[in-house]
């Protein structure tokens, strides 16, 4: 692990000058010796038991993946070095020897299921999500972490963790189970930058499809996402695109996707996964820095709840489509469209009769990420980019377009992202927004804590803009007649 060293250094060195003791890393190493089993074994070297006891745990969720998922069903084979160990409970293994004692821990990780919040080891590639991959000491999930991969002829890998020659670091688990490695014979495509940041896409199987294109349509994503927040708050960033895995998990400076080269090879096809992507990429922004307070640090023996996934989710929804409008890669047609999807989305169930944005955003532990029965849930990704919308608009309103969402956005980062390094409560997201409207948003907040109708047409009507009904069917039409303010906003709304 010489290799190491000067990342070691630097990170032991600053600590010291902070006056703390520097932890030391906990190893790991990974082999995929017969990917055909879809076995990891794994090896984890403690340098030293803090007591003569020590909990080792596998978390029971994913950071991004809102659900309790049984990673610890998967391990198998689980031996210490001296060989005393129990098993309080099923994501629990209780390992005893003498304190100071180095010990080493061995085990397996089933990882058959092609999913995005699941690992994954086949003939083909691997895909190593870290929270179903690497136990974690009690009381030591501060530790640096460092993993060395076995990995097979003619693989290579990618992640977002800091990388040194086949070896990966990460400055603590929290910073580890963040960031998945993707391996196999990846093909990548030429790196671009924004702002002087590097961006790489990288994955399994790509396909066959206009790459040059494509990649030049992430550049502008990319642009337009840091342009409106005006910072690139990461040194380099990687799409990992893992094949058909399903769904897509955001990271610090990755992101996992669930990828398919014949979907770009039609028009509506194209602009589907630009849409997925921009949405994983914008919560580089809104999830892993604007967040609310609960999104971290986390307790990963527990359910994470917060009443404010309907912002973390819906508005990511809503930046999207702005993204890929001001990008060039939709119009506005393209963006009403798809705000017209997602009000029929929400008005043709009756769920939303009973259950608020709020409700939703916190029982999405028992109800599912897209809710659970139609005919008494609601989705945040429906009803929560629509709320922004309103809301963008309402802001414009108020201040003669002076501010919009963008300018909320942008001071829940520098406030408490830059400045604070904490996430905000469900009263300083609200303050936050009232402050930049300059009034009362008491109508707006009531649609996300209650079922409520909304009023399309109050707010739309800001834009010069109206909502039709025509059966299950929405569509925004623009008013016969607009005033002077009315055209400023649909115009800046929309570019």
């Amino acid at each position: 692990m010489l290799k190491l060293l000067p990342i070691f250094f630097f990170i032991t060195t600053a600590m010291a000058a902070a006056g703390q003791k520097p932890l030391q890393p906990i190893h790991f190493t990974v082999s995929m010796a017969q990917p055909e089993k879809h076995c990891f074994q794994v090896m984890m070297h403690l340098p030293a038991m803090p007591s003569d006891s020590l909990d080792l745990f596998l978390p029971r969720w994913t950071p991004g993946y809102y659900q309790l998922l049984d990673f610890a069903r998967q391990l198998s084979g689980f031996k210490t070095s001296d060989g005393r160990w129990t098993q309080p409970d099923s994501s629990r293994w209780r390992i005893y020897a003498r304190k100071g004692t180095p010990i080493t821990v061995t085990y397996t990780i089933k990882a058959e299921k092609h999913f995005v919040a699941n690992p994954y080891l086949g003939p083909d590639h691997a895909y190593i999500l870290p929270g179903g991959v690497f136990l974690y000491p009690g009381g030591m999930i501060n530790s640096p972490a460092v993993i060395h991969l076995h990995s097979n002829p003619g693989w290579t890998s990618a992640t977002g963790l800091t990388k040194d020659g086949s070896d990966y670091y990460a400055h603590d688990f929290d910073e580890l189970y963040d960031e998945p490695i993707l391996a196999g014979p990846l093909e990548t495509l030429p790196t671009f930058t924004v702002r002087g940041v590097p961006h790489t896409f990288t994955g399994i199987d790509l396909g066959d499809f206009d790459k040059t294109g494509f990649n030049r349509d992430l550049q502008k994503i990319v642009e337009a996402g840091s342009a409106l927040i005006g910072d690139i708050p990461y040194d380099h960033y990687v799409f990992l695109a893992i094949g058909d895995g399903r769904g897509g998990i955001e990271h610090a400076n990755s992101c996992s996707l669930s990828f398919n080269g014949k979907d770009l090879q039609t028009e509506n096809g194209r602009r589907r996964m630009l849409s997925f992507i921009a949405h994983e990429y914008f919560h580089g922004y809104n999830v892993k820095r604007i967040r609310p307070v609960e999104l971290g640090p986390f307790d990963y023996q527990r359910a994470d709840r917060t009443n404010l996934l309907w912002v973390s989710e819906g508005f990511t929804v809503y930046y999207e489509y702005i993204l890929l409008n001001r990008a060039g890669i939709t119009n506005a047609d393209d963006f009403f469209h798809a705000l017209e999807n997602n009000i029929a989305a929400y008005e043709n169930t009756t769920g939303h009769l009973y259950q608020s944005l709020t409700e939703a955003s916190y029982e999405t532990w028992s109800d599912g990420p897209f809710g659970g029965s139609l005919e008494k849930t609601i989705s945040y990704y429906d009803k929560g980019p629509v709320v922004a919308a309103l809301l963008d608009l309402a802001i414009r309103h108020q201040t003669h377009n002076a501010s919009s969402l963008d300018d909320v956005m942008v001071r829940l980062y520098r406030e408490y992202y830059q400045q604070k390094k904490r996430g905000f409560s469900d009263a300083e997201f609200r303050q936050t927004c009232e402050t930049i409207a300059g009034t009362s948003l008491d109508e707006l907040f009531s649609y996300a804590t209650t079922t409520k109708d909304l009023d399309y047409d109050k707010y739309l009507g800001y834009a010069g803009l109206r909502l039709e009904r025509d059966g299950k069917t929405f569509h925004i039409r623009p008013v016969a007649q607009r005033e002077e303010l009315q055209t400023v906003i649909r115009n800046a709304w929309l570019h």
